[in-house]
Parts: structure tokens; C-alpha cells; sequence
């Protein structure tokens, strides 16, 4: 009998100490086998997964005695969250676990983009010499705009200014009185933003509010030759609209770990676009943030489950 069922990667050594506790099934292959992963749910009080296992009514008829699931990170879109409360199952997110990765993913992309050298090698290794092409741009002076405040964009605003760069943010979210703003430019419109910005990195969850919330009029919006960064959500971003601004010479470049559909196929819209990196939704781990998330994942679960801390 399994008290509790995990059905993505973690650190093993977390995993362990679980075990001085509760009987686990530690199995990364479940989620991509959906009829194993709900036919191992009849006794199953806890769940513990990332982005990728659905937790919806299905899953959760199958998991009677489900009482919280563990998410390694803190993106709930793959969770019912209503259902789960209906049922009165804890969502515990590890809340700051990837915080520093994150931030770090998107300045190394903001750096990358606005350098526009680091992409060269196969270039140069062919004999190219194109040095006025590639002198790019420095990160100081530049204006980096984020869509959302909350924990990972202000730590990544603290390490942006540490780089020179100037700092805005909206998110009608935090309020206006909030001791965060007075470290960064509080802009009223999305729309004032992107027209500002040189560098624009999304840090909102998706809704259905958000879902394209940068379509083809906001990416026209932004300033010419400005950069996006996408480590939030893949939907937020109209992939078409983007590839087409990519394409016509709008955008300077864009940095995307997150996509509609994951992992992509070969016929994605994105497919040769010139002046895109594209990584496979890596922005938050780390060896040293999944040791993070996935103690403090252990440390919530067990809490929840009423064993010892």
C-alpha cells in the first residue's frame, strides 16, 4: 500500500527521508503513463509532481483518499484547484524553490539577446569574421520591464539593478501602497510598459485573462528591436504572432522555456525562427533548486500528512 505517489523527477535524498515516514512509489515514468498513474491511486493520500501530471476530476475520482498534493515548483495550471478544494485536498506549491534560477535564466537570456554574439560559434568556426554585425548592446542603461511582481520578478529586478539596468513593473495584483514599488517604476497600463521597455520578461500565471496576453498588438506594442522573455507560462505568448514579429524584424530576439504545447513538434510554428532561443521549461531547475523545491515539498507533504518534521 502507497501513502504517497510521486510521479515526477525529485531529488532522490528527499525522497528518502519521505520514506522514514510513509510508504512511496518514487516513479518519474507515471507521467507519461496516465492509465498506470490513475490505476495506482486506490490508496494514495499523497501526490507529489511538477508541471506535467494533470490533477482533475478524473485523477481524483481514482484517488479517494487523496488528501494533498506536493506540487516541485509553484505553476498550478495542471491542478483543479477548485475541485481539489471541493474535496478538501491541500495544494501546497514550493513557494521560492526556484526563485534564483529563474531570475538567473532571465538574465542570461537578457545578456545573451542584447550581445547578440553568444549564438556565433558555428559562424565563426566556418571561417566568418562578422564583427560589426555582432557588437550588440550593453545591459547597462537598458529598461527591463516585468509582467507581474510577485516574488521571482522582484528578485529578479534586485539583480537586474545590480547590472544597471532600470526597472518597471505591472501587476494590477499588488497594490498600490505595497513597500515593493518603492524599489522599481510602477506603470498603470501593460501597454506603457512594452512601449518602454527593452526587455520585456513575463512572470504571470495563466489564466484565462492572460492566455495571449501577448499577441500580435502587444509584440507590436514593444519597442522596436526590444526582447521577450517567456519563463511563465507557453500560453501566454501567441506563438504565431511572435514568429511572425521575429521574422519581420520587430523583435531584437526573444528567449522562450515554456511553450503551448510541450515538448514542441516538428512542425511548431517556431520551427527556424531566426533570433530565438528555446529551451525545454528548464528556467527554474537547477541541481541546487530541485534540492530546494523538493525538500521543501517533503517537508509540506509530511506536515500535511501528519508525520514528523
Amino acid at each position: 500500500m502507497t501513502d504517497i505517489l510521486i510521479s515526477e523527477f525529485m531529488d532522490e535524498a528527499a525522497v528518502a527521508d519521505l520514506e522514514k515516514d510513509f510508504s512511496v512509489t518514487f516513479d518519474a515514468t507515471l507521467v507519461d503513463d496516465r492509465d498506470r498513474l490513475l490505476a495506482s491511486g486506490d490508496a494514495v493520500r499523497g501526490l507529489i509532481l511538477r508541471n506535467r501530471t494533470r490533477v482533475d476530476r478524473e485523477l481524483l475520482a481514482r484517488f479517494p483518499e487523496l488528501t494533498a498534493v506536493g506540487r516541485l515548483g509553484v505553476g498550478l495550471d495542471n491542478i483543479d484547484l477548485e475541485a481539489c478544494r471541493e474535496s478538501g485536498i491541500a495544494v501546497l506549491p514550493a513557494t521560492g524553490g526556484n526563485t534564483v534560477s529563474v531570475a538567473e535564466y532571465v538574465l542570461t537570456g537578457v545578456l545573451m539577446l542584447r550581445r547578440g554574439a553568444y549564438l556565433s560559434t558555428s559562424r565563426v568556426l566556418a571561417g566568418e569574421w562578422p564583427r560589426q554585425a555582432l557588437m550588440g548592446h550593453e545591459t547597462q542603461g537598458a529598461i527591463l520591464g516585468l509582467v507581474g511582481f510577485g516574488g521571482i520578478a522582484r528578485d529578479l529586478a534586485r539583480r537586474a539593478q545590480c547590472l544597471g539596468m532600470a526597472v518597471m513593473a505591472f501587476d494590477p495584483f499588488v497594490a498600490e501602497d505595497d513597500a515593493a514599488w518603492q524599489t522599481v517604476e510602477r506603470v498603470d497600463r501593460l501597454e506603457t510598459l512594452l512601449s518602454a521597455a527593452d526587455a520585456v520578461s513575463l512572470h504571470v500565471p495563466l489564466t484565462a485573462g492572460t492566455r495571449h496576453l501577448i499577441d500580435a498588438e502587444a509584440l507590436g506594442a514593444m519597442k522596436q528591436g526590444s526582447l521577450l522573455i517567456n519563463t511563465a507560462r507557453g500560453g501566454i505568448v501567441d506563438e504565431a504572432a511572435l514568429a511572425g514579429s521575429l521574422r519581420q524584424g520587430h523583435l531584437g530576439g526573444a528567449m522562450l522555456d515554456v511553450f503551448e504545447d510541450e515538448p514542441l513538434t516538428e512542425g511548431s510554428v517556431l520551427a527556424g525562427v531566426e533570433g530565438l532561443i528555446a529551451t525545454p521549461h528548464i528556467a527554474g531547475v537547477t541541481h541546487e533548486s530541485n534540492e530546494r523545491i523538493s525538500w521543501i515539498t517533503v517537508d509540506n507533504v509530511r506536515q500535511a500528512l501528519g508525520g514528523s518534521v
